[in-house]
């Protein structure tokens, strides 16, 4: 597969991501029964599973390093971040203001992650 398909699909992928996630924390926010559909559980591991897989492609075939990159390193641990946020916000956190304050930052982490691929810059301003 060439890289500029590789990319596109890795884009694809995290703007149905961001989509899917907003979409869930608002529907936690509102208390929706919408959270518990089968397609809203599964749809998520499918596009993020594609998108971590196209991010490994494109890392192989640019032959880029998260020990030899900092940026890289720190998109990966911005990654593991707004994960476990994400966990917090949509199963894991025991009250609703909880919930609402990892979804609010799980969504600042995300905002940071494309701003260090956008800039290959792991400072935060």
């Amino acid at each position: 597969m060439s890289y500029i398909a590789l990319k596109h699909i890795h884009l694809t992928c995290i703007l149905l991501t961001f989509i899917l996630f907003s979409i869930r924390g608002f529907w936690m926010l509102t208390g929706s029964s919408k959270l518990q559909l089968k397609w809203v559980k599964i749809a998520p591991h499918v596009v993020d599973t594609c998108l971590l897989l196209s991010a490994i492609s494109l890392a192989v075939i640019l032959q880029i390093s998260p020990f030899v990159h900092g940026w890289l390193m720190a998109k990966i641990v911005g990654l593991v971040v707004y994960i476990l946020l994400g966990t917090v916000a949509l199963k894991r956190g025991k009250t609703k203001a909880v919930r609402s304050t990892a979804f609010v930052v799980a969504l600042l982490t995300f905002a940071y992650i494309v701003k260090v691929a956008i800039t290959k810059s792991a400072t935060l301003f």
